[in-house]
């Protein structure tokens, strides 16, 4: 499953964590940052207002996250794990362990919703693009950001 370079990729439930971020955006920060901006204006001359100068820099940045999440959501192919399979497929949790016996476990997501921190890694990642179509038992080989060689054997998949 080759994403093309313009194709957004996000699991079912990376996409309903959009639609929940949007929602907030929408309602409850436009409000926010709206208050705001309308207290900053009550202080008098606006051109020496450090707090309007903040709520409108803040506003800016929010509309520019409300475009952009419209837009992943607009362009997006959102991609179900099957229920079952042999293969690592977007969606899918595996675990990596190399020699000497360290697991390593994450789940292959669309760049979009990539979250290192979070045991999401993108199927764009070199990690990522090693493991899409791999096999429990299969060695799993790639270029680690420093340049390293990393060797892995897949032990688990979880669809």
């Amino acid at each position: 499953m080759a994403a093309n370079d313009n194709e957004i990729i996000l699991t079912s439930e990376g996409k309903e964590k959009l639609e929940d971020e949007l929602h907030e955006l929408e309602t409850v920060k436009r409000d926010e940052i709206g208050e705001r901006i309308r207290v900053a204006r009550e202080f008098g001359d606006i051109s020496e207002n450090s707090e309007y100068d903040d709520a409108k820099n803040e506003q800016a940045f929010l509309e520019n996250r409300i475009t952009e999440i419209n837009d992943i959501l607009a362009n997006a192919k959102i991609v179900d794990s099957p229920k079952r399979g042999t293969k690592v497929v977007i969606g899918c949790t595996v675990t990596l362990e190399d020699a000497k016996g360290k697991e390593r476990v994450f789940t292959v997501v669309g760049a979009a919703e990539a979250d290192s921190a979070n045991g999401k890694v993108s199927n764009e990642s070199p990690v990522g693009r090693a493991v899409l179509g791999k096999k429990k038992g299969d060695e799993v080989e790639y270029e680690g950001p420093t340049g390293r060689k990393m060797k892995f054997t897949l032990t688990k998949i979880q669809h």
